[in-house]
């Protein structure tokens, strides 16, 4: 019998969640005995010996991440190599495409100083194209914001503001704009309807192809540790 967390609440069914460090949590009604628990998770045993390697994998990946000297990451869907110079100030040359971080960073502080640099990069590019867009799609975000979401490339608020991940930048330029098109039509349709899918077709055709690109993303992110 496998381990788990077990989460009792007002619900009606029992879920299993296999967490991103490969632990089970099962969340189960209030009024279901644990032996029927136990008895649920183990008819589950094929599904969860199925996913649970794959997470273990990246689980393992995650925690051997590590940023050097030397290494690449990706900026606008281009490699960009991690240089070392002297001082203690890390940049961004976009004219050699390359990232300059002080020479006595270790890897903690490499990706530490990655991370504030990424966010300065797509804080003027994803503004600079939600300006571009909104003017086109004839809508007003009340604000546009980066921030460290883990599991969304981008919102849009009840409100009208729209929100992306920081690491939408690694991403390349027409996926990009795709993500800022996804969120700004959200200022007119609040839903994923058709007359959505439509709005977002409108200004990119392709998509579905987008969506996918962000998939193949959100793989490779899914084995690094940028927290």
């Amino acid at each position: 019998m496998r381990e788990y967390t077990l989460i009792k609440r007002k619900r009606k069914t029992i879920t299993i969640k296999i967490k991103e460090d490969a632990t089970l949590e099962v969340r189960a009604p209030l009024h279901i005995p644990e032996e029927k628990i136990d008895e649920y998770v183990k008819s589950k045993e094929k599904w969860i010996a199925k996913h649970i390697g794959k997470v273990e994998e990246r689980y393992k990946l995650k925690k051997e991440f590590e940023l050097q000297f030397g290494d690449f990451v990706q900026v606008k869907g281009e490699k960009v190599a991690i240089h070392p110079i002297e001082g203690n100030i890390g940049r961004y040359d976009i004219e050699k495409n390359i990232f300059l971080i002080p020479e006595i960073a270790n890897s903690h502080e490499i990706k530490y100083m990655l991370i504030k640099l990424y966010k300065l990069i797509a804080k003027e590019h994803i503004t600079r194209r939600v300006a571009h867009f909104a003017h086109k799609m004839k809508v007003n975000p009340t604000a546009i914001r980066i921030t460290s979401a883990k599991t969304r490339w981008g919102s849009c608020s009840g409100k009208n503001s729209v929100n992306f991940s920081w690491k939408l930048i690694m991403a390349d330029d027409d996926t990009i704009d795709y993500v800022v098109v996804h969120e700004l039509a959200h200022i007119t349709e609040h839903n994923h309807s058709s007359k959505f899918w439509k709005i977002v077709e409108g200004i990119v055709p392709d998509y579905k192809e987008k969506k996918e690109k962000l998939k193949i993303l959100e793989e490779k992110l899914s084995k690094e540790d940028w927290s």
